[in-house]
């Protein structure tokens, strides 16, 4: 008995050691463990670009290092799971992602996808989202463009501003505030103001 037991606790112990390493791989390759130097610009793409760089800076230090209690966790029987919080955010991003390759909102099934992949894919999109418009000249040519049921229906940029990337920001807050309450706060290294983290 003694004996199974150590080779579980063994057994254990390589998994969460395995998860751990693969959560600091995954975090050496992500985007926004910082925010990234500003534009020396100010044009309205580099605005745009600036305010989606926060939406990554606060996504990542909201996202990092939960527990599947953190995950589960929910306020009410009404409310969304962190877990399912998280997702909706990954919509939102695909919305900002899919306007800034001029492409039609398609979202991505993310039903098999896990909560590391799920996490680096909505990085890597707000980077590339941020990339883009940085360097626009007119967001006018942006438009949010909806294609279902064989029908499209499109958007000006100023909704990309009060619509998803808006959204985005305050489902962070919901993350960061779960998390606070099933135990698990906030990292108090983070400044958000000066988009570092202390030592």
């Amino acid at each position: 008995m003694k004996i199974y037991y150590n080779i579980k606790n063994l057994i254990v112990s390589v998994i969460i050691l395995c998860f751990v390493n693969d959560s600091l791989a995954q975090n050496e390759q992500l985007p926004y463990m910082e925010i990234p130097n500003p534009s020396e610009v100010y044009t309205a793409g580099a605005v745009v670009s600036r305010m989606i760089d926060g939406l990554g800076f606060r996504f990542y230090w909201a996202t990092e290092g939960l527990r599947i209690e953190d995950l589960t966790f929910k306020p009410s029987n009404d409310a969304r799971t962190t877990a399912e919080t998280l997702n909706h955010i990954l919509e939102l991003v695909q919305m900002i992602h899919n306007t800034a390759l001029k492409k039609d909102i398609d979202y991505i099934q993310n039903e098999e996808l896990s909560i590391l992949e799920k996490r680096s894919i909505t990085l890597k999109m707000l980077k590339t989202s941020s990339d883009i418009f940085r360097n626009a000249q007119h967001l006018g040519q942006f438009q949010i463009s909806f294609y279902r049921e064989g029908k499209q229906s499109e958007y000006p940029f100023w909704n990309q501003i009060n619509g998803p990337i808006s959204d985005a920001l305050w489902h962070c807050g919901q993350i960061v505030s779960h998390r606070r309450t099933s135990g698990n706060p906030f990292n108090s290294k983070v400044n958000v103001f000066k988009g570092t983290v202390s030592n």
